[in-house]
């Protein structure tokens, strides 16, 4: 038997435990919570390990930044495992009621997935939040991590585990697959016969890769070629603002921007303005003819790809439209459908960008950088889900969740 049908074969078995778990669930976070601190030194010293790969192979400083690990962002990530305990267990809950004619009272409940995969790049956050929301859910995990995060995720999941364990319940609620080789996810997508779910995170190469390739259903997720649209009745400096935070505040993030479109009624004045507070940062402005006959010789010329590209850095695409209409077109067709803004005062324009942008998440005067489940109010997520089945959006707890009719009588027969 392969090592992954082992590691399939025990998830299932684990997740049974789990669908019934309860409370325990809670003693097993709270004990994670408290492993991540206690064994802080030993996670920093495994993440140098990956920090020292990452640079002797040329990792950009925006991946070493998603790569690292220091007691802060420990810190972080153990209070997140906290609020996740806190959260209430979808697990049982009743969505819905009835009673038919002939006295059967059917009942529809939320259920566990059962067991899902996660595969995911260099950012080692992710082994703690996706297990911990699985485990929170009632579901089993197998994560499959980049190489260049390896030792980092060895390590958390082994501190998990032990964690897990001391709380009664399964280890192999939560296991890693240790070979990064292209191999390995190709096993995993095709893991049928134990694996419920699949979710990619990461790029857009990798997400392509598992949608394409997967023989197991895939929820879609991550991919974030953003916008902000500056329509010609915006407020420049505000503008400038979200602008700023959008691109700049963390840009190797799905919910970064990576293009902005300025109404040419209003570019001429507020171009300068948005690149004043953009160069506070340093961020390399790739732009039409039109943005560099405004800005100068400091744009660099934009072609087709600028627009595609998910940059994940100190760069950002600016094209000057002439309506509001242009604006939506150029977003329909470059758009990953994560998180899109308009910028402006005319309420009329604002209902027709909420209306006609096919996005999970359409901002009116909001930075896209809210796009995330702690911001909206949910809690801890797994994922920003940009497709339309099943889930949408931040991915919480209850998109973890499918749900069951209960039907209960006595003794009806059709």
């Amino acid at each position: 038997m392969r090592i992954i049908d082992e590691m399939g074969k025990k998830a299932k078995i684990a997740s049974r435990q789990l669908a019934t778990a309860g409370e325990q669930k809670n003693t097993a976070l709270k004990a994670i919570a408290d492993a991540l601190m206690a064994n802080k030194e030993r996670i920093i010293e495994a993440n140098n390990t990956d920090l020292e790969n990452g640079r002797a192979n040329g990792l950009s400083a925006s991946l070493l930044d998603r790569l690292k690990l220091d007691e802060g962002r420990i810190k972080g990530v153990s209070e997140g495992v906290l609020e996740v305990a806190a959260l209430p267990d979808p697990i049982g809950t009743v969505i819905s009621g009835s009673t038919r004619p002939n006295g059967m009272e059917i009942t529809k409940v939320r259920v566990p997935l059962g067991v899902i995969g996660i595969i995911f790049e260099a950012r080692p956050n992710v082994t703690v939040d996706a297990a911990v929301l699985c485990l929170k859910s009632g579901n089993a995990v197998i994560l499959r991590g980049g190489k260049e995060a390896i030792n980092s995720n060895k390590c958390l999941t082994a501190i998990m585990q032990d964690a897990i364990e001391s709380a009664g319940l399964d280890r192999n609620c939560v296991q890693l697959i240790e070979d990064t080789t292209r191999q390995s996810s190709v096993e995993l997508m095709e893991l049928t016969e134990y694996l419920d779910v699949l979710i990619p995170r990461g790029g857009k190469g990798l997400i392509r890769a598992v949608v394409e390739n997967a023989k197991v259903p895939v929820i879609e997720t991550g991919a974030g070629n953003c916008h902000v649209f500056v329509d010609e009745s915006a407020d420049i400096n505000m503008a400038a603002d979200i602008i700023y935070n959008a691109k700049t505040s963390r840009p190797s993030v799905c919910n970064a921007i990576e293009t902005i479109l300025v109404h040419e009624n209003i570019a001429e004045k507020a171009l300068p303005v948005i690149k004043a507070r953009l160069d506070e940062k340093n961020v390399e402005l790739h732009g039409c003819e039109k943005t560099a006959a405004i800005l100068g010789d400091c744009v660099v010329p934009a072609d087709e790809s600028d627009w595609e590209t998910e940059y994940l850095d100190y760069k950002l695409a600016v094209k000057v439209v002439s309506s509001i209409d242009e604006a939506m077109d150029h977003i329909a067709k470059y758009s990953t459908g994560h998180s899109e803004c308009i910028v402006t005062q005319n309420y009329k324009n604002a209902k027709l960008f909420t209306s006609t942008v096919d996005s999970a998440a359409v901002y009116v005067n909001v930075s896209t950088r809210f796009t995330d489940g702690g911001m909206f109010g949910l809690g801890a997520e797994i994922g920003i889900s940009t497709q339309k089945l099943h889930a949408r959006g931040p991915m919480g707890l209850n998109e973890l969740t499918s749900m069951k009719f209960v039907i209960e009588g006595d003794g009806q027969i059709r």
